[in-house]
């Protein structure tokens, strides 16, 4: 059932933030169905790219930043905490943007007044919530997703020319096809999950009594067998919403001449006349609600690794006053957020810049995890299986090909 899972889920469901909605949105409206295929690819490389993330977690006790800390000089960390940092701090202001212009469409109340009803809210929940409240909260939003699959069966879709693109796969041609598909591994395979996945691993353990490191080290067999059934599920569901955002945008906008979408409630405004009412409005309560599943995660995931990287108290479940610092990242990250919306950005190109940066990031940090989840120290002698370590180096290998491409075609 849905509350005996845990962070894989969660993880999993963060990933279709309004930053991946727009993104896949983007991509119907853009190229049709011809990308449908990479939802189908990109679920067992981020099924395995997030339970290797775990497992360096759930084995070594502490956060991906922490082992990094071990294994690579400082400054190299402090380049990633950083890029972290910019990349998650304008997906943050992007996914406030999104979410405000969808709930500006269902209410009808100026856009600017939610991002600040928005941004406040979801600050007050994660600085005063403990980790166990903050966690069954996202658990129950994850059933929001459903929202986009619901979509494509409302519209009508002819199933066999969406098996013959999702299994027969077309190869991108030309630098936005090429600069679409590093943006889809992006946003599905992102950086902020994988300091996330480690990070939460960790909070469960404490929230179940293994307050020591000493306590937290290591992992039994069926540990992890039922992580990698959460982790699984997470990504089953967050590859399947991706797949019926593209479906449901290319047989409704593509197939319509709709093929440049400025902002997320031009495509949910789209959708209206050509798919119906309920259909937009799915659309949009969709956006809403996984924005409140995302942007703790976004925040979250920028404060776990500056205090682990700074060696700075932290946890969700410590009190604002027992970690000032993590809490300021969080506060941080989400006000700077706030101010890059009043300062009149376009929430889909920086939606999509965003998952770019990440998708350029990615292989990189992938590189640095593959290194520790390969250490039989760090590991405690539970290092990746070899199943896990050579999907992971395909994941890595292809995704630094796509950034390659993007640029030399």
């Amino acid at each position: 059932m849905l509350w005996s899972l845990g962070p894989g889920v969660i993880t999993g469901a963060a990933d279709d933030d309004p930053s991946g909605i727009a993104t896949y949105s983007v991509a119907g409206a853009q190229f049709g169905t011809q990308l449908l295929w990479t939802a189908l690819l990109t679920w067992p490389l981020m099924a395995s790219v997030q339970m290797m993330c775990a497992r360096i977690g759930k084995v070594t006790g502490q956060g991906l930043a922490a082992n990094l800390k071990a294994r690579f000089p400082a400054w190299v960390l402090y380049c990633i905490v950083f890029a972290l940092l910019a990349a998650n701090t304008i997906n943050i202001g992007a996914d406030l943007a999104g979410m405000a212009d969808a709930a500006a469409m269902l209410t009808g109340i100026h856009s600017r007044i939610f991002v600040v009803v928005f941004a406040v809210l979801i600050s007050w929940a994660t600085v005063r919530l403990r980790y166990s409240q903050i966690a069954s909260v996202l658990k129950w939003l994850v059933l929001v997703l459903f929202a986009y699959p619901i979509t494509a069966f409302v519209v009508g879709v002819d199933w066999r020319s969406v098996a013959r693109a999702t299994f027969v796969p077309s190869l991108p041609h030309g630098r936005d096809e090429w600069s679409m598909l590093v943006a889809i591994l992006g946003t599905t395979i992102s950086p902020y999950l994988f300091f996330w996945q480690a990070s939460e691993e960790v909070e469960e353990e404490k929230a179940a009594g293994q307050t020591t490191l000493a306590q937290r080290r290591g992992a039994s067999t069926e540990e992890l067998d039922m992580r990698k059934i959460d982790v699984g599920m997470g990504a089953f569901f967050s590859n399947m919403v991706m797949f019926f955002i593209i479906l449901t945008t290319a047989i409704t906008l593509n197939r319509h001449g709709l093929t440049h979408i400025e902002t997320t409630r031009q495509a949910a405004e789209a959708l209206r006349p050509l798919a119906g009412k309920f259909a937009a409005t799915l659309f949009t309560v969709g956006i809403v609600g996984v924005g409140f599943l995302a942007i703790p995660t976004l925040a979250g995931s920028t404060a776990y690794a500056f205090a682990e990287t700074l060696g700075w108290k932290q946890g969700l479940n410590r009190k604002l006053k027992q970690a000032r610092w993590f809490y300021l990242v969080i506060l941080l990250s989400t006000g700077v957020g706030v101010g890059l919306d009043f300062a009149g950005i376009n929430p889909v190109k920086a939606l999509y810049l965003t998952a770019v940066i990440n998708g350029l990031l990615a292989p990189f940090l992938l590189v640095g995890i593959l290194m520790v989840a390969s250490n039989g120290k760090l590991m405690q002698g539970q290092p990746s299986s070899r199943l896990g370590f050579v999907v992971v180096v395909v994941t890595t290998v292809a995704m630094f090909a796509a950034g390659v491409a993007m640029f030399a075609v």
